[in-house]
């Protein structure tokens, strides 16, 4: 015998009286279909020619006109931002997918295409700030960019740009600096 089976057998004071074995029965959810649906959070007023998404500087400006007054938008920490195009590389919307760090952020292939493939996105450009100010891209966005672009090829949603922020009209173009690949 053990020493605490000794304890209970000997009726030890110092063991408190055992519950009753009344075991909660596992329960499950129901697994239940559901209907989903994209709902815009707010209304983007933009003028048609920030509409047209073609070069990092357009990008940057729909960046300043909109993701500063985000609700969630905190330029002390790291924020990623998809912006969604159509065919003709027009903005149909943007969405904050991640809010990191004042250095790090997380994102998943998943989390940043899954509003694209619900808006039947033909392209998106990827966008965060470094709250340092400075918009050089850090190995992380290097290699975060890659998968992305192989995510996005598997999907058939183009990447087009991976735009980092800095302060004031600072920002800097991964494509620009020749991290994509064809």
């Amino acid at each position: 015998m053990n020493t605490t089976e000794t304890l209970i057998s000997t009726g030890c004071p110092a063991t408190a009286p055992q519950p009753a074995n009344n075991l909660v029965k596992p329960f499950k959810f129901p697994a239940q279909p559901q209907e989903w649906k994209i709902v815009s959070l707010r209304e983007c007023p933009t003028p048609d020619a920030m509409q047209q998404c073609e070069t990092p500087d357009q990008a940057a400006a729909y960046w300043k006109t909109h993701i500063p007054s985000h609700p969630y938008f905190d330029c002390e920490r790291e924020c990623l931002v998809v912006f969604i195009l159509n065919t003709r590389r027009r903005i149909k919307g943007h969405y904050l997918v991640s809010i990191g760090t004042m250095d790090t952020i997380l994102c998943h292939p998943r989390e940043v295409f899954r509003l694209a493939i619900m808006a039947s996105a033909a392209a998106i450009i990827i966008a965060h700030n470094h709250p340092s100010g400075e918009p050089t891209p850090s190995e992380a966005d290097i290699k975060i960019t890659r998968d992305l672009i192989r995510a996005g090829q598997l999907l058939k949603i183009d990447v087009l740009d991976h735009i980092i922020m800095g302060f004031n009209s600072n920002h800097s173009s991964l494509r620009t600096l020749g991290y994509f690949y064809s």
